[in-house]
């Protein structure tokens, strides 16, 4: 009885397993399938979003200002921000004054006048002027009388003929009255005055730099001092920027690396320039050094303390960039526009395929402008410039609006909302 019992119990056990083999098996072998199905499902691509297009006629266009151009190569990630302001040289700047007192004669100049090295800007008037030429005049007409003597006397001694102290003496009259002589002369020059025979009380102002005058502190008739500026001048041929590094930053600026800036209340213009020294200092308790860098592309327009926002380039990885105006945003996706160059000069009632209830309208419309609009993907912004990456093909001389992109796609939204011609 036992044995029948174990008997029936290993049929029953060798059963059950061969069910579970089978059940297993198949089991398997769906989990294979279907995990083939979900990876074609995740391989499958996304739909990209079509490209759709937008028509300007030519009034909308000059209206829109579009400006086109092509991707810039810019470093947006590899750089050092910075701030700072626009700085000149204590070379390049000068505060005129004077050696002597007197009283403003005339004011050749005005506020914000160029000006040249050695021009007379105004002239001073006072008596100690002709005192000082008539002491010059004096002294030049003794120096004169001594020489004369002085060689005499020299004569007379080497021949024994006179005494070596009447030499002596006149020799001691000589030398004094030639270093008068040479000081009167050189105070003369100081004050651009005249070094000839006739005397006078004016004295000219001149200008000891070139440049543009920025101040002018005097009237005439008012009272020149000794010590106090009469005008300024700056020469803003030598501007430089310095930009405030922070410690942390520091180690990776070094000369002769390129930097980028625009000024902060203007427009988006880039301006280049070099750093060509690093301070060794920090300034005041801002825990941040000065950095000075050279100007490449200077401006009319760039005056002494200026704010700037900088890019010092601390590597060389370039990415295709655009304005940052350029990429506009609809849907949660970013768009550019490209300029279709085959419809660019065609008129409304020579292109086939268009139709029109108001067709004769648009025989006086002109030109019309065809623009697509890309979809893209962007990355690092720095100054006014974006990295751009473009999901579709485009071609590599595209026209790429710069300027003006928010305008067509407005179009391009009234258009789908009725009432306007789209594609």
């Amino acid at each position: 009885m036992n044995k029948k019992n174990i008997l029936y119990g290993s049929l029953a056990v060798t059963a059950i397993a061969v069910i579970l083999y089978f059940l297993l098996r198949h089991s398997d072998a769906d989990g294979h399938d279907h995990s083939e199905e979900n990876a074609t499902e995740i391989e499958k691509p996304t739909a990209q979003t079509p490209i759709k297009e937008v028509e300007l006629n030519e009034a909308q266009y000059n209206a829109s200002e579009v400006e086109l151009g092509t991707f810039s190569m810019k470093n947006l990630s590899e750089v050092v921000n910075a701030n700072g302001y626009t700085k000149l040289p204590p070379q390049n700047q000068a505060d005129v004054s004077v050696h002597l007192t007197g009283i403003v004669k005339s004011i050749n100049i005005i506020e914000g006048q160029s000006v040249k090295k050695g021009q007379v800007l105004a002239t001073i008037e006072s008596p100690e002027f002709a005192k000082l030429q008539e002491a010059f005049l004096t002294s030049k007409s003794n120096l004169e009388f001594l020489t004369l003597e002085y060689d005499r006397q020299k004569t007379l001694s080497d021949e024994n003929v006179n005494s070596k102290k009447v030499f002596q003496k006149t020799k001691a009259e000589f030398e004094v009255e030639k270093a008068r002589f040479s000081s009167l002369k050189q105070q003369l020059a100081v004050l651009n005055l005249n070094a000839g025979n006739n005397t006078g009380s004016i004295m000219p102002i001149v200008a000891p730099i070139s440049g543009f005058i920025t101040e002018i502190n005097i009237k005439i008739g008012s009272n020149a001092e000794v010590g106090k500026p009469l005008l300024s001048i700056v020469d803003n041929s030598q501007l430089h920027v310095d930009l405030l590094v922070y410690e942390k930053d520091l180690q990776k600026v070094k000369p002769g690396q390129n930097i980028r800036f625009v000024l902060t209340n203007q427009d988006n213009t880039e301006i280049n320039g070099k750093v060509f020294n690093v301070g060794k200092a920090f300034e005041n308790e801002t825990k941040s050094v000065a950095v000075h860098a050279d100007i490449s592309n200077k401006s009319q327009t760039l005056i002494p303390g200026m704010y700037v926002n900088a890019l010092i380039d601390v590597g060389a990885r370039n990415v295709p960039a655009l304005p940052v105006d350029a990429v506009v945003k609809a849907d949660g996706r970013e768009f550019i526009f490209i300029l279709e160059e085959g419809h660019q000069e065609e008129n409304h009632d020579e292109k086939e395929g268009h139709s029109h209830e108001d067709g004769d309208a648009h025989e006086h419309e002109g030109k019309t402008f065809h623009f697509q609009r890309i979809e893209v993907k962007t990355g690092t912004s720095q100054l006014g410039f974006v990295q751009v990456s473009v999901l579709h093909k485009i071609e590599e001389n595209a026209k790429i609006v710069l300027k003006g992109a928010y305008y067509i796609q407005s179009h391009l939204v009234k258009n789908e909302g009725g009432g306007g011609h789209s594609h």
